[in-house]
């Protein structure tokens, strides 16, 4: 996995989002055989993960996680693979950034046992 361009994101005025203001591309291996490069679009909104704002503050290796949170969220969002290869996806962004082993295998659980919430709500909105 590796970074090919700088995360560039402007807080939007409801204080709630992030939007990128520059494309965000990424290069991985993890999407089977094949090398994959991955674009997350500029003007995406996207919140950094879904994790309950009391421990934001706790995550002192944030700019590391806020950027495989990003590509994960866009995954989920475009649907480009399945949820277990986006999540996998997901964990070896994290483990590429250095965030440590341990703390990249908890949020990767919890995207496999929690993650179906978010994608299904994705579903039941193209289905409308």
């Amino acid at each position: 996995m590796r970074l090919l361009t700088p995360l560039k994101v402007e807080l939007e005025a409801n204080g709630k989002k992030w939007k990128l203001s520059e494309k965000f591309i990424v290069y991985t291996e993890q999407a089977g055989e094949e090398k994959v490069w991955i674009e997350v679009e500029e003007g995406f909104e996207t919140d950094f993960a879904s994790i309950p704002k009391i421990f934001i503050p706790f995550l002192e290796w944030r700019d590391k996680f806020n950027k495989a949170s990003v590509v994960h969220d866009w995954l989920y969002h475009t649907k480009i693979f399945d949820r277990k290869t986006s999540d996998k996806i997901f964990l070896e962004l994290m483990l590429a950034l250095g965030i440590n082993k341990y703390k990249a295998y908890i949020f990767y659980f919890m995207v496999r046992a929690f993650g179906w919430l978010y994608w299904r709500r994705i579903i039941d909105r193209i289905k409308i």
